[in-house]
């Protein structure tokens, strides 16, 4: 009897308990609507943050010897961001950003759009507190009593069972963080005013649900609440990429609807039957998107993972298997061997080698130019005439489509080395050679004279022999700066070993030209590299790259904390975030080199669509 009623027990625990227990938040694709765009997700923040802390980027970030740059950056930042921000809400940034325990997720949706109207895309944010339920329920009610105490009328919608606040935002609310947009209009019509926005949002045992659009929650509560409606989970292009792409727990991946898009672009009204005038020639969306090929395309994918020893980044281009034409088909990479070649050193700071038939890529170039516009094509054929007639007047026999374009080859390969100086002339120009490699690289070189030639003015030099090689030199067009008018240095030309090579530095040349003489170590044998090459998907995929990071952030340093280069290099960023950036306070490089080290990339195409891979190992300093 005693132990009838004991088995009852346990049988009754065993079935009420996982009543008694909240499930897991579904991941982002489960609950994200089918007509999905993109959508960016960290899946689970507290292993981000343990994998961020020890990474070589944070790690360099909160050093000592960076305080001085680093507090005066995160002080600009709060001081313009976060604190209008925590007035206008009453609440406290890092109140939020310790509800990030679970998964983060932003997102795009079609919102029912059939791109050709007039409705706007969905937003939505997903952030699961897990553990700290409890926080993100006091943070909403904070939210919401400020809101209501400062005038602003709330309204509640209930969707699916669940509750969701509507706040009202319009072009006006936190201006000061959000710069207003410019309105644009057609000429002699008046500019249409920012529509209100409402956003929706609610918890849902530990997850905070926001988005734009009562569509984007709606599927969102459904799944949440057991029902069925579609979810991009669903969708079988992102299930193929799922399996291949986002296996292994990846630390965040992101996932662009390619083929979505591209259907809603396809849709958009063409302007070719319009009588508007227009200094632009008219196109249709439909027929620039077949030319190019785009309707091949499926999706785009990233995956971050950090692991131990260094970080492994993933971007996927999916395409149909049938690709035979447009841009992905000239992109394609040759499943050819991509390894650094021996003549190129160890002490290069970059190398890249592209595998890509450049012959048929100019050849389908051309039909991709003649099916958007003819008239571009004719434009293009009348400049290779004009150079011809040029050229012919002292070679008869010359021909610009048969010695440049007939000539190129599936082989391209740039390297360089550090800089020779410190200045920012010498920092932004340092020694690089470009190769191509060519059945007949001789008329590589003498077309790349011509073109030249109707570029800029160029003297009557003769050409210089270095060991066999004659070497031509190319003046250069000027160009303005915000210095001045800047000529740069003449570019050198030769052929050898089978590649046409330029460079604007003689020094890497002559050591190209002599490299069979075996005195170099070559790239290939240096510390870390023949490794990071496998990591990344060997050496035979058609595109292969290496960076040494130390070198590059050791010029970059010695720019920015040059006052007059770093004014210059400031620029480079937008004026809204200029103020934030006071490089004279960076250390000296020996104090943070420890945290650079080096980063390898690998490419391959596969009926399937292309991969790139990049891989950063750890600094062995740090281990």
């Amino acid at each position: 009897m005693t132990t009838k009623f004991l088995r009852l027990i346990t049988a009754a625990v065993f079935l009420t308990a996982p009543a008694l227990v909240r499930a897991d938040i579904p991941a982002a694709e489960n609950l994200l609507p089918s007509d999905t765009l993109g959508f960016f997700t960290v899946p689970d923040c507290s292993a981000f943050r343990a994998a961020a802390k020890v990474s070589p980027q944070i790690l360099l970030w909160n050093d000592p010897a960076m305080k001085p740059f680093h507090d005066k950056f995160m002080n600009a930042v709060s001081a313009k961001y976060f604190a209008p921000l925590e007035k206008d809400l009453g609440i406290k940034v890092s109140d939020f950003a310790d509800l990030l325990q679970g998964q983060l997720t932003v997102a795009c949706t079609a919102n029912g759009s059939g791109g050709h109207d007039d409705i706007p895309p969905g937003f939505e944010l997903l952030l699961d507190a897990k553990g700290k339920s409890d926080q993100l329920k006091t943070a909403l009610a904070t939210l919401v009593k400020k809101s209501t105490d400062n005038g602003r009328v709330l309204r509640t919608e209930k969707i699916h069972g669940l509750s969701f606040t509507v706040i009202t935002l319009s072009s006006n609310d936190l201006a000061s963080i959000v710069p207003p947009r410019q309105p644009v209009s057609e000429i002699g019509s008046t500019p249409k005013p920012d529509k209100p926005v409402d956003i929706y949002f609610t918890q849902f045992q530990s997850l905070l649900i926001a988005t734009s659009s009562p569509k984007v929650a709606e599927v969102t509560a459904s799944r949440l609440t057991g029902g069925s409606t579609p979810v991009i989970a669903d969708d079988s292009v992102f299930s193929a990429d799922k399996l291949s792409q986002f296996r292994n727990s990846p630390t965040y991946y992101g996932w662009f609807n390619g083929k979505l898009v591209v259907s809603l672009a396809a849709q958009a009204p063409d302007d070719t039957d319009s009588d508007a005038p227009s200094a632009m020639p008219k196109f249709s969306p439909a027929k620039i998107i077949s030319a190019l090929g785009l309707s091949n395309l499926k999706s785009l994918s990233m995956a971050m993972r950090e692991a131990a020893d260094g970080s492994f980044l993933s971007l996927h281009v999916s395409t149909a298997e049938d690709v035979n034409s447009g841009i992905f088909k000239i992109l394609a990479f040759s499943a050819k061997d991509s390894s650094p070649p021996p003549f190129v050193p160890a002490d290069a700071t970059k190398f890249s080698r592209l595998r890509i038939d450049a012959k048929q890529g100019w050849s389908e170039l051309q039909k991709v130019v003649a099916a958007v516009s003819p008239n571009a094509l004719a434009g293009i054929n009348s400049v290779i005439d004009l150079a011809n007639s040029g050229a012919q007047q002292k070679d008869p026999g010359f021909d610009l489509r048969n010695n440049l374009f007939g000539n190129l080859g599936d082989d391209f390969i740039s390297y360089q080395k550090a800089p020779a100086g410190e200045s920012l002339k010498e920092m932004s120009s340092p020694p690089a050679l470009t190769l191509i490699g060519s059945p007949n690289p001789d008329q590589i070189v003498q077309s790349i004279k011509v073109i030249a030639g109707m570029i800029a003015p160029q003297g009557s030099a003769e050409p210089r022999d270095f060991m066999g090689h004659k070497i031509y030199s190319v003046a250069q067009r000027s160009v303005r700066t915000a210095a001045g008018t800047v000529t740069p240095a003449p570019l050198l030309m030769t052929s050898a070993n089978g590649y046409a090579a330029l460079s604007a530095d003689e020094g890497i040349l002559y050591e190209f030209l002599r490299s069979a003489d075996g005195k170099k170590k070559p790239l290939a044998d240096a510390a870390g590299v023949a490794d990071g090459f496998q990591r990344v998907g060997g050496t035979s995929g058609g595109l292969l790259g290496y960076q040494n990071q130390r070198e590059a952030m050791k010029s970059s340093f010695k720019v920015l904390k040059n006052p007059g280069d770093s004014s210059a290099m400031t620029k480079l960023f937008p004026p809204a975030f200029r103020e934030f950036f006071d490089f004279s306070l960076l250390p000296d490089f020996d104090a943070v080199s420890k945290y650079f080290y080096m980063s390898v990339y690998g490419g391959k195409t596969t009926p399937a669509g292309t991969t790139i891979n990049i891989y950063s190992p750890r600094p062995p300093q740090l281990n």
